[in-house]
C-alpha cells in the first residue's frame, strides 16, 4: 500500500468514533438480558417494548385491527400443517388448531402484554363435543427456548412470523434458535414455521433510501433486514433438521399511502430494531419518500402496494424411523432396460 494513502486511511480511522461493545466474560454470573453484544443485529428488549406499546394502544384494539397480516399468513401455514395427518401433542405459537390434531399448546411470548392479549376462551374449541385444547403461556425469548421447555419435550413445534428478528448467523449457531427448537422435538417431530423474507416492503426499503440520500445525502437502515430465501434451506440443515421443504409466498396489501402503512407496522410491534438505528427521521425526508413511493410503485387508483415476502420451512428431527435413501449401488433396476 503506498504510504501516503496509508497516513490518509490512519488519519481517517482516528477521526471515527470507537465503539463500545458488551465484554464477552468466561465466568457463569448471571447474563443481564439487556445487554447488547458484539454480534447482534437486532435489539432485542427494544423489540419486546414495541410489542408491548403496540398491544398498550386503546386497550389492544389497534393491536388486534392489524392482525390481517398475521391471520392471513397463519391460515395458509396451518393449512401445510393439516396436511400432515397426525394427532399428538403440540407446542405452537398459533391458536388455528383442531382438537383431534393437539391436545395442548404451548405459547412462548417475550411480550408479556402480547402473551395475554387473548383470554383463554379465544383459544378452546367452540364446535358441540370437541375437546377444550389445553393453553400454556410462557413469557420468554425463543432465543432461550430450552429455558422454558424441556429437551425432547415436544412432538411439533410452530412458529408464525417471529423467527425474522433473529439475524441468520444466530439461528444455527450451537445456541441458536433453530438448534433448540431441534432439541426440544422428540424424535421424528414436526417444525413448521413462517418467516418474512427478504423481499418484504422492498417498496418502503427503497423509497426511504432513496429519500435520505436525496435531502440528506446518506443511508440508515429503516427496514430490518431479513434472511434470504435461498439460505433457509442451508439454515436448516446445519442446525439439524432432515426432510427439508422450503417455498415463499407474497402477501400484497393495498394502502392509500405510506403513512398508513408505517402506523400499521408500529400497531403491529414490527417497527425497526436494528441496533444503532436512528431515533428519527426528519418530516422532510418522510415527505420525500411518500412522494417517491407514490411515484415509483404507486397503484393507478392512488394508493400504494406493500409486499410481505413469506418464507415456508418445514423440516424434521432425525429418527432412525424415517425414510432413508438406499444405499449407492444397491438399485435392482437396470436404467438402460427402463429408457
Amino acid at each position: 500500500m503506498p504510504l501516503s494513502l496509508r497516513h490518509q486511511l490512519r488519519s481517517l480511522a482516528s477521526r471515527v468514533p470507537s465503539r463500545n461493545y458488551a465484554a464477552v466474560s468466561s465466568s457463569p454470573s448471571q447474563t443481564n438480558p439487556y445487554t447488547v453484544g458484539p454480534y447482534q443485529v437486532f435489539d432485542r428488549n427494544a423489540k419486546r417494548l414495541q410489542r408491548d406499546r403496540a398491544v398498550a394502544r386503546d386497550g389492544g384494539d389497534r393491536s388486534r385491527t392489524v392482525d390481517y397480516i398475521r391471520d392471513e399468513i397463519a391460515e395458509r401455514m396451518m393449512e401445510r400443517f393439516m396436511d400432515i395427518k397426525r394427532a399428538r401433542d403440540l407446542a405452537t405459537f398459533s391458536k388455528l388448531l383442531e382438537s383431534d390434531k393437539a391436545k395442548k399448546t404451548v405459547m412462548l411470548e417475550m411480550s408479556g402484554k402480547t402473551l395475554h392479549r387473548e383470554p383463554d376462551s379465544e383459544f378452546e374449541a367452540t364446535s358441540t363435543g370437541q375437546d377444550i385444547v389445553q393453553v400454556e403461556r410462557i413469557q420468554g425469548d425463543e432465543e432461550n427456548l430450552l429455558q422454558h421447555i424441556e429437551r425432547e419435550s415436544q412432538e411439533a413445534v410452530l412458529s408464525c412470523l417471529s423467527l425474522h428478528w433473529n439475524p441468520s448467523h444466530r439461528l444455527t449457531d450451537e445456541a441458536g434458535v433453530l438448534v433448540q427448537i431441534r432439541e426440544s422435538l422428540k424424535p421424528d417431530g414436526l417444525f413448521l414455521g413462517a418467516m418474512f423474507g427478504g423481499d418484504t416492503l422492498f417498496e418502503l426499503r427503497t423509497s426511504l433510501q432513496l429519500a435520505e440520500a436525496e435531502r440528506e445525502g446518506g443511508l440508515s437502515p429503516h427496514v430490518s433486514p431479513m434472511t434470504d430465501t435461498r439460505d433457509i434451506s442451508n439454515l436448516l440443515g446445519r442446525a439439524g433438521f432432515t426432510l427439508l421443504t422450503v417455498d415463499t409466498d407474497e402477501v400484497k396489501v393495498g394502502y392509500p399511502s405510506m403513512w398508513e402503512l408505517m402506523e400499521d407496522l408500529q400497531d403491529m410491534g414490527e417497527s425497526n430494531a436494528v441496533i444503532g438505528r436512528r431515533a428519527r427521521i426528519s418530516p422532510d425526508t418522510l415527505a420525500a419518500a411518500s412522494a417517491i413511493y407514490k411515484e415509483l410503485h404507486g397503484n393507478e387508483d392512488g394508493s400504494i402496494p406493500a409486499t410481505f415476502q413469506v418464507i415456508y420451512m418445514i423440516g424434521w428431527k432425525p429418527a432412525d424411523s424415517q425414510p432413508k435413501p438406499l444405499e449407492r449401488g444397491s438399485g435392482k433396476v437396470n436404467l438402460k432396460e427402463v429408457l
